[in-house]
Parts: C-alpha cells; structure tokens; sequence
C-alpha cells in the first residue's frame, strides 16, 4: 500500500492511489450521513466509550515545548501512554 508523502509544499500529505482526492462531482454524488439507509447508519455509528470499571489515570492539561511535544507526537499512537511511562519510571524509582 502507497503510503502518503509529506513536503513543504504538502504539509498534510499528497492522496495517494487507496485515498484519491476528491473532485467537485464526487462531491456532488456524496450522502450525508442521515440519508444513507438505517442498517449502514447503525454498521458506521462508532459507540461512545463506557465509564471505565476502575478509573487509574486523571485527565490533565499541561504545558509542553514545542520540539518535545513534535518528538512525542511523531512516535504516533500511545505518545501520551509514553509520557506517562516515561514519568512513572523516572520519578517512581527514586520513592
């Protein structure tokens, strides 16, 4: 599978040959999604995630530099699973 490539020009990414662009009468062709019928409604409707059985981590807000949070961020998903990790070993071995 082609991957997408990313250029100064592209910051996103250029469409590659799986994921085309989408041109105007693609866009005239497309359904919202209260058009398309009940069972494809019920089969795309992604659920909403259940209140945890036992909650370990508390959400929090905090400040980062900005080439920190670009190298986290490039590690992809689980870089915030990473950064805590990262603190649990750092600060709770020295306890």
């Amino acid at each position: 599978m082609p991957k997408t490539i990313e250029s100064a020009e592209a910051p996103y990414g250029v469409p590659d040959a799986d994921s085309p662009e989408w041109t105007a009468e693609k866009f005239a062709r497309a359904k919202h999604f209260h058009e398309l019928p009940p069972a494809m409604q019920r089969a795309l409707k992604r659920g909403k995630r259940g209140p945890q059985k036992a909650p370990t981590k508390q959400p929090v807000t905090i400040r980062l530099s900005q080439d920190v949070l670009t190298i986290l961020r490039a590690k992809g998903r689980g870089w915030q699973t990473l950064v805590d990790d990262t603190l649990r070993e750092q600060f709770l071995k020295r306890s």
